[in-house]
This record gives structure tokens, sequence and C-alpha cells, in this order.
């Protein structure tokens, strides 16, 4: 089997992307969606939208993903497009298996800081290795890793800032305990998808800026070596 630039092959690759992927649809059900915590990125976007202007979530998120594809096959290659459209819809059967048939509940709302703890460290080690993997667990992660590669400002740091100013807004329309809390899951989160994307890598040194910083590679993997 031929190796990708990543080193990884292809079928280990699909293995890191479906693997983060379960991980991700797991925390959101039986972390933030049994302990209320509340959402950041596209889909805090579109849940504000719904509030304000009465728009579904289904066709905010379309809204929101279309233009950041099409962005990323750009800049990133038709591969990554292909991995992220791969994550984005095994999270939708993971998430969907999980609400119909699991019946184990994790119930921490008596100790929301432990809850926003584990969603952080699960969600940022889940979307980490989707980006290994050379995809993105949504729109929202991929407009991070080009804002990350454009500024040259680490990709957790970039997620961060996304979401906490997303979850400032959500104050309109959700329970400030919550919300804090969340943004706490964020922050454990940045971090942890910067530790996950650049373990191993060797830190590069940044180059002159006389071409794009949004080189693509050949076969669309992530560049995520800018890491915290």
């Amino acid at each position: 089997m031929r190796k990708q630039d990543s080193g990884m092959s292809m079928p280990l690759r699909l293995a890191v992307i479906l693997s983060g992927t379960l991980l991700l649809a797991f925390t959101y059900y039986h972390i933030n969606y049994q302990n209320h915590l509340t959402e950041g990125g596209f889909v805090g976007l579109s849940l504000l939208g719904k509030y304000v202007l009465g728009i579904s979530p289904s066709l905010s998120i379309l809204i929101l993903d279309i233009p950041v594809l099409l962005i990323a096959i750009i800049f990133k290659g038709k591969s990554f497009v292909v991995n992220t459209f791969i994550s984005v819809a095994a999270f939708t059967v993971f998430y969907g298996l999980m609400e119909r048939y699991s019946g184990w509940v994790i119930d921490l709302q008596d100790n929301l800081p432990l809850a926003a703890l584990l969603s952080g460290v699960l969600t940022g080690l889940g979307a980490g290795m989707v980006l290994r993997g050379g995809g993105a667990s949504g729109g929202d992660d991929i407009l991070s890793l080009l804002i990350s590669e454009w500024k040259g400002i680490k990709v957790g740091t970039v997620f961060i800032l996304m979401d906490v100013i997303v979850l400032a807004l959500s104050l309109f329309y959700m329970p400030l305990r919550e919300t804090l809390y969340t943004v706490m899951a964020v922050v454990v989160a940045g971090y942890v998808i910067t530790f996950t994307t650049s373990l191993g890598r060797p830190k590069l040194v940044k180059a002159p800026k006389i071409s794009s910083p949004l080189a693509k590679t050949q076969d669309g993997a992530v560049n995520v070596n800018n890491a915290m």
C-alpha cells in the first residue's frame, strides 16, 4: 500500500479518522448532551440563527459549511475534503446509533467541572485524531485550520478563540452557568487538539512571508506543525 506524506497508509488514515469521529460522537452525546453543556463553532452559530432569525439549524449549517468546503478544495485539495465528508457522515451515523440504542447515562450535572474537563479532553483528542488523519470534523474545524495556516497561529488557539466568541453570543439564549462550563471545555479541547496534532512532529521554522501559507499538500493532509 502506498504511504501518504504523513507516513500513514490509507487504511490507517481511515481508521484514525473513524476512531476520532466515534470519540467525538460519544462525547457530544454522553457528556455534552446528557449534562446540558452548550455548543460552540458552527453548531452554536446555527442555534443562534434559530433564536435570532428563526432559521432552521439544518439549513444554517449547510449555509455555513458549503463555502468553507469550497475554499478547502482550493487550498487543501480534494482528498482533504473527501476525508472531511467521511468524518461528517460517520459522525451522523455514530451519533444516531448512540441516541437510539445507547442506554448508558453519564450523569455529571452535580459535577459540571468534571463534565467540562472530560468533554474538553475527549473532544480535543477526537478532533485532533481526525486532523491527523487528513480531514476535519466539520466546517468550523476547517476554518480554524485555514486561519491557523494563514496567520501562523496555533490551530488549538484559533479553535478556542472561535468557539469562545460563539459561546459569548450564545448567552442571548443559553444559561450562563452551562455556557461558562462549555467555555472551560472548549479551552481544554483547544490545548488537547494542539498536543494531538503536534505530537511526534518536529517544529517548523517559520519561512519568510513570500508565498501563500495556505499551500496545499499533495494529498490534502493537514499541516498542523504550527502547534502551541
